[in-house]
């Protein structure tokens, strides 16, 4: 667990850094938490598909994301989805939820080739 939330922590603020130029200290921990429930999906969830896996590991991604939104983006300094379609608060949004599910099966994917 802890390898995993490690790796998400360094691995948020690099995506970030490389898709919009800038990120921000609380996206290492949102990082680091994501992705060690990605692992708990992977473990607990097994037997399911790994499309339902990626699809429930997306919608919890965007629940962190909401939280850390609520905690530490309150006046959208970090990042401000008011403008994207089916936004919630502008802290989260079904376009980013949707990616979410996509880098969720990446990395399932991954977690179970490495366990194989």
């Amino acid at each position: 667990m802890l390898a995993a939330f490690l790796a998400g922590a360094a691995a948020y603020p690099m995506l970030e850094l490389a898709w919009r130029g800038r990120t921000h200290p609380a996206m290492a921990l949102a990082g680091g938490v994501s992705l060690a429930v990605l692992r708990g999906v992977s473990r607990m969830q097994k037997g399911r598909p790994l499309w339902q896996q990626a699809l429930l590991g997306g919608l919890m991604i965007t629940g962190v994301e909401y939280a850390f939104g609520l905690i530490f983006n309150r006046r959208h300094q970090i990042w401000d989805y008011r403008r994207m379609p089916a936004n919630l608060r502008g802290q989260i949004c079904l376009p980013f939820t949707l990616a979410w599910c996509g880098l969720s099966a990446l990395a399932l994917a991954s977690m179970r080739m490495l366990r194989s």
